[in-house]
């Protein structure tokens, strides 16, 4: 049963490594011996690692009670000021970027003539996936989806507090998936999702991506699209406001400038948040946060529900991750995975922007 967002947090990655290897691959500069071990706790919300069933995870959680605590485990600890080696957490930002964050001010729009994406121009593909398609992969078709409701089980305003979301009400069977940061750039993915027609959301971060922005460029053609998540993956709710205006306002500008649409979609690293995240996001674009109630990991997936059961609506997170990181799994084979896992649940996926109206006027 739910206990709210004190239990909803989940690792976002799932690998075992040595807590020397998670403040390496985290960026942290951590001396040996500085990583604090913390136990599980039921109290805990997303943030930056933890010890999961006795399992050092690389995205975890830290304890819950207030921010304040928080920051001071993250100062203790030493443990994420950056998400990698190349990125400095502070460090300049370049290009067209940098020369708009220092003009002052992330306007409402993020600084871009093209607002937020509508959503519905971009829906279910014109034509089913053949089994042979399915076959190809290892795999056996999903159903289609339903036709997605012209009343939006949620609606977004252009004004007012940002909310916040990780499930979206419908008694539909469907479930959404969301692939984060964009490290992993396997050509045979974009093959797969052409075969497959299965409809993503891309939760870009621009250290990720900068290497090659066009090979998310196929996958945005196919109807997916592309959302906000930050400039270098920081925890969110340790940093002040204009700080994380910078992350956000930075990541929609290059990402608008990019792909040609302003995200409308924001999601915080770790899934950790705060009041003032919410200011950042809103006065930078996006217009709503989104989290999420499960987790795919290698062969398995991490529930909020200890049921261990998909639920209409829910929102799954997934990874561009490759065999470094997946133990020699590639990415299809995760993502080939993650369908078995929502097939075998009598689920099939939807579009998650489908099921948003976005702000009017």
């Amino acid at each position: 049963m739910r206990t709210g967002p004190q239990r909803a947090a989940l690792a976002e990655l799932g690998i075992e490594m040595s807590m020397k290897e998670v403040a390496t691959s985290a960026g942290g500069i951590v001396p040996e011996g500085a990583i604090e071990e913390v136990p599980f706790t039921e109290n805990w919300h997303d943030g930056v690692h933890g010890l999961v069933n006795e399992r050092l995870l690389p995205h975890g959680r830290v304890p819950f009670p207030t921010e304040a605590r928080t920051a001071r485990h993250l100062r203790k600890t030493g443990a994420v000021k950056r998400h990698n080696r190349r990125s400095v957490f502070y460090g300049s930002l370049t290009g067209a970027a940098v020369a708009a964050m220092t003009a002052g001010g992330c306007g409402a729009g993020g600084g871009s003539a093209t607002g937020p994406a509508a959503t519905s121009s971009q829906s279910a593909p014109s034509t089913a996936p053949s089994a042979t398609a399915w076959q190809k992969w290892g795999l056996t078709a999903l159903p289609a989806p339903p036709k997605p409701p012209a009343d939006k089980p949620v609606k977004l305003s252009a004004t007012g507090t940002v909310p916040v979301f990780e499930h979206l009400p419908t008694s539909q069977k469907v479930v959404f998936i969301t692939v984060d940061d964009g490290a992993e750039k396997d050509r045979k993915f974009i093959e797969m999702m052409r075969d497959l027609k299965i409809p993503i959301t891309m939760f870009l971060m621009n250290d990720t991506i900068k290497s090659d922005y066009g090979y998310f460029k196929p996958l945005q053609a196919m109807g997916n699209h592309i959302q906000n998540h930050t400039l270098h993956h920081p925890a969110m709710n340790t940093l002040p406001l204009a700080r994380q205006k910078e992350e956000v306002c930075g990541d929609q500008r290059i990402l608008t400038q990019q792909y040609g649409t302003a995200p409308l979609l924001f999601r915080p690293p770790y899934g950790a948040y705060n009041s003032d995240t919410q200011t950042a996001v809103g006065e930078c674009g996006p217009r709503a946060i989104v989290r999420w109630r499960e987790a795919m990991q290698i062969t398995t997936m991490r529930y909020q529900e200890t049921d261990k059961k998909l639920r209409p609506g829910d929102i799954i997170l997934a990874h561009f991750r490759g065999p470094k990181e997946l133990k020699g799994t590639t990415m299809t084979e995760m993502f080939g995975n993650l369908l078995k896992h929502i097939q075998k649940q009598g689920f099939t996926v939807a579009r998650l922007e489908d099921y948003i109206q976005p702000p009017t006027g």
